[in-house]
């Protein structure tokens, strides 16, 4: 990380509401939970193609017919 970005954000810590702090702190895991969703749906998206091997048949067409 940028030391200059983290000495600016620790001085507006510093100076901040705990008001400020709570919506501080959840933007911050909100991003954090957005980057590990994003990470998952790009496994999920490469391990589709392999998958599909199995999934499309006539055999799951047929086992999954009734949903």
């Amino acid at each position: 990380m940028n030391l200059e970005i983290k000495e600016q954000l620790i001085e507006k810590i510093e100076q901040a509401s705990e008001l400020t702090l709570q919506e501080v702190l959840d933007f911050l895991l909100f991003l954090e939970f957005k980057e590990s969703q994003k990470a998952d749906l790009e496994i999920s998206l490469l391990s589709e193609a392999s998958l599909a091997e199995d999934w499309l048949t006539p055999a799951e067409d047929k086992a999954w017919e009734h949903l």
